[in-house]
């Protein structure tokens, strides 16, 4: 029993141990993150802004930023440290260890004559007869007594300082740190200590796996559904206008969430004839469009009507109940559009491409919403492209304002943005009849919004000129400066009720044929992400191109100088087209203001292609060049049966190289591709054995539109990183393209691509590896996993253990059971 309540005490203890862990490291990182942050104001700070109070720093605002759920949970848990470090010192002191020596208020050691005195004096205040204290008489008996009847027998006292209890040597005990009504297992405590088992253990681990998968099978990694994913995929075409845009974006899943109140009806009505002139009604059959608008989806009409009321401000007369959804659509709204974005310039086309003109109708409609300006505003009047939009998204600016500067001669908004403060400040007073504290409003925000600068060069890295087939580099710094000298801010949106960081999209494309080539998201607000990710690129770029340990460092150096100076790296590859001039914009588009985008033409020349053996699928006089390894068209796979005969060399072979395997501690990386066509969608996948044929790793990847051997080529190359990521000292990489294993080991004369360059930087590195042929029949278990990957999805997916759907390939490709060559999977 004793020990039984010696554990039940230690149960707060291990409560607190297993608490304090992570609770502690967290806390400090919490912290010290938080002293880092720059006490730099990085908002606008005009009237309108102000009198939003989006940024107002009262005490309910402070406990409100404060009050979040990971700030809540931090503090409760604390809370509860607290309580138990207070409980284990002051109450949980019921079980203690007997020290005879400290209960008589002695030093070990001590000799009779000392014990007896003080077992004498502590008698007076603590004997029963002396003390009627119930307490005191417990005291006496229990501990004083006790203790002198260790001390004064000469047996107790020597096993006492021998061993350290007056009965000799104790046995090592151990228990669990339960509460001890748990400990109990007679009679009901029993149960409850099976309920705690099953809860802690089963119940609760399971719980939290299915709410994690039950959420992470609805939702994608930025917390958009994937049904609003499927419905924009489907809805986004190529000739969408910027005024259709609307139309896609209302049919997100998390809109159709939205409740639709009976309640509702009268305040969507009224505000319904507020923004009419907005839905893009046809005005001749103005009752038929009326009726067609409202017989859609109820959610679709509501999340319209409410995004009308955001961007013609009519959100001051919404009900209470309107307020909270139309906040909630707003909430949504960014990443909302960010996704429908990335439809948009996601590859659609034979080539790659994305698609142009809707991508800048998504950037336009995102704009709106965060300035709170009306689409029709962006209609082209007088000589600005972008209308009266990007002046009414100034503090204090009206139509009539618009009108009285324009007829200074003052049209454009750049032109506004060029003049100097003080000729500015005389036409806002003069001419709008501005006061000085409303012209300072302006001025405010003209210091916050950005100017960029871009700096763009394609080329082909390790070649002079780009010829058609190769793989292509474009590298762009775009530089942001500011009039106040910040770099990442906030954006003025006084009309926006949740606070918007900027985020910049970088799109190469061609005007004319509406194709996006190359596309990336840019952000100015984390410098030390920017600095990681840009000197990590700069080092891989410099090692490719077989650039010195110093050349190396000074480009980082360089890089990083940039960044801080306020520039960020935008990089990436795309293959080149068909010989021609082209033509081709670098957007870089702004989600949150109007009027800062910036357009920089390039002029791309494409050469015919000339450099021998860097070109898949090559179409010559006897017909096109068919890839060993890649997927054919049927009536080539029906050839096959012609060489059922012929297999049992290529078997030997297969069979032979299994008993050689290897050198110890090596791995085999077999590797197969997968593409219709001569140039089309291709995936690439491969898997990473040891010499018993044990599973290490594969992947499947797509590569996009591609050529057989490009896709072979990026499948090599992929290998070797993954290889070389997981430690492998000796690889061999089995391959069943013949022409890409001739293109690294045996390069044709000239320079060969890109490509077979990083493939042949990356295997003469400081480890052993060799590429061998095997014929495809071998490599059927690659096949298939590169047709695991489902498009539009362009993320290398890893498998740590071999998928259920090729274990039966996996297992016949180890003990080498022969395939029919005219085998299909």
């Amino acid at each position: 029993m004793a020990a039984s309540e010696e554990n039940g005490a230690l149960f707060p203890i291990f409560i607190l141990t297993i608490m304090a862990l992570p609770l502690v490291p967290y806390t400090i990182m919490k912290l010290c993150r938080a002293a880092s942050k720059k006490a730099k104001v990085i908002h606008c700070q005009c009237a309108e802004c102000s009198r939003s109070g989006k940024y107002r720093k009262s005490i309910f605002k402070r406990i409100s930023n404060f009050s979040t759920c990971s700030n809540l949970t931090l503090v409760l848990l604390w809370v509860v440290m607290i309580f138990l470090v207070y409980y284990i010192k002051n109450v949980s002191q019921e079980i203690q260890v007997f020290e005879p020596f400290h209960i008589l208020g002695l030093e070990p050691g001590a000799s009779d004559s000392e014990i007896k005195k003080a077992y004498r004096r502590l008698s007076v205040q603590y004997h029963p007869d002396k003390n009627p204290d119930p307490e005191a008489h417990k005291y006496f008996v229990e501990y004083i007594a006790k203790a002198y009847q260790a001390l004064t027998d000469p047996i107790s006292r020597e096993n006492f300082e021998k061993y350290g209890h007056p009965d000799g040597r104790q046995g090592f005990q151990m228990g669990i740190a339960l509460p001890q009504f748990l400990l109990n297992i007679d009679g009901a405590s029993g149960g409850i200590l099976l309920l705690w088992i099953v809860g802690v253990c089963i119940l609760l681990p399971l719980v939290i796996a299915v709410i994690y998968l039950s959420r992470s099978s609805k939702y994608t990694g930025n917390y958009v559904m994937h049904q609003t994913l499927s419905a924009y995929y489907y809805f986004m075409k190529p000739s969408l206008a910027p005024s259709k845009v609307m139309e896609v974006f209302t049919k997100a899943a998390e809109y159709m969430e939205i409740p639709v109140r009976r309640t509702d009806d009268e305040p969507l009505q009224k505000l319904f004839v507020s923004v009419r002139s907005e839905l893009n009604l046809d005005l001749k059959n103005i009752k038929q469009e009326q009726a067609k608008f409202w017989k859609q989806h109820p959610a679709i009409v509501k999340t319209e009507l409410l995004i009308q009321a955001q961007l013609t401000r009519e959100s001051a007369s919404l009900s209470p109940a309107l307020l909270a959804d139309f906040k909630r659509m707003l909430e949504l709204a960014p990443r909302l559009l960010e996704e429908l974005l990335k439809m948009a310039v996601v590859p659609r086309t034979a080539q790659g491409h994305g698609w142009l003109r809707p991508a800048v109708g998504v950037v336009e409609l995102s704009q709106c919403i965060i300035q709170a300006v009306p689409l029709s505003a962006r209609k082209t009047t007088g000589g600005s492209s972008e209308g009266t939009a990007s002046f009414l998204q100034l503090p204090h600016f009206s139509e009539a304002v618009i009108k009285k500067i324009a007829r200074k001669k003052v049209r454009t908004f750049q032109e506004l943005r060029d003049m100097t403060v003080e000729d500015r400040a005389e036409l806002l007073t003069q001419a709008a009849g501005f006061s000085p504290d409303e012209v300072k409003d302006v001025e405010m925000v003209f210091e916050m919004m950005p100017s960029l600068t871009v700096e763009v060069t394609c080329e082909t890295e390790g070649e002079e000129g780009i010829q058609e087939g190769d793989i292509v580099t474009v590298q762009a710094w775009i530089t942001l400066k500011r009039g106040n000298g910040l770099i990442g801010a906030l954006p003025h949106a006084p009309y926006f009720p949740f606070h918007k960081e900027e985020n910049f999209w970088f799109l190469l494309a061609d005007a004319a044929s509406n194709n996006v080539w190359f596309s990336q998201k840019v952000s100015f607000m984390d410098e030390a992400t920017a600095i990681t990710a840009a000197s990590k690129t700069i080092e891989e770029t410099m090692e490719v191109s077989g650039a010195s340990v110093k050349e190396t460092s000074e480009a980082v150096k360089k890089a990083v100088e940039k960044v801080r100076g306020g520039s960020r790296l935008v990089m990436g590859k795309f293959p080149a087209p068909t010989e021609g001039n082209y033509a081709l914009t670098c957007y870089c588009l702004c989600d949150s203001w109007i009027g800062c985008d910036r357009k920089t033409n390039l002029k791309v020349k494409i050469l015919k292609r000339t450099r021998a053996g860097t070109r898949g699928g090559h179409v010559s006089e006897e017909g096109p060049l068919v890839e060993d390894g890649v997927e054919e068209e049927e009536e080539n796979e029906e050839e096959y049966d012609d060489y059922e005969s012929e297999y049992s060399e290529d078997e030997e072979d297969e069979k032979d190289m299994k008993q050689k395997g290897p050198a110890a501690n090596g791995t085999v990386a077999k590797k197969g591709s997968n593409s219709d066509g001569s140039e089309s969608v291709g995936a690439v996948g491969s898997l990473i054995r040891n010499s018993t044929g044990a599973w290490i790793s594969g992947y499947c990847k797509n590569v996009g539109h591609t050529t057989p051997l490009l896709a072979e080529l990026w499948g090599l190359y992929i290998d070797l990183k993954v290889a070389w990521n997981l430690g492998t000292e000796r690889l061999q990489i089995q391959s069943n393209n013949k022409h890409a294993i001739d293109l690294i080991l045996s390069p044709a004369d000239g320079r060969p691509l890109s490509l077979v360059q990083a493939i042949s930087s990356m295997w003469r590195r400081a480890w052993c590896t060799e590429f061998i042929w095997v014929p495809r029949e071998c490599n059927m278990v690659v096949d298939f996993l590169s047709r695991l990957l489902i498009p539009p999805s362009f993320d290398l997916t890893l498998f740590d253990e071999a998928p259920t759907s090729i274990v039966q390939l996996l297992v016949r490709d180890i003990v080498g059971l022969p395939y029919h060559r005219s085998a299909q999977i």
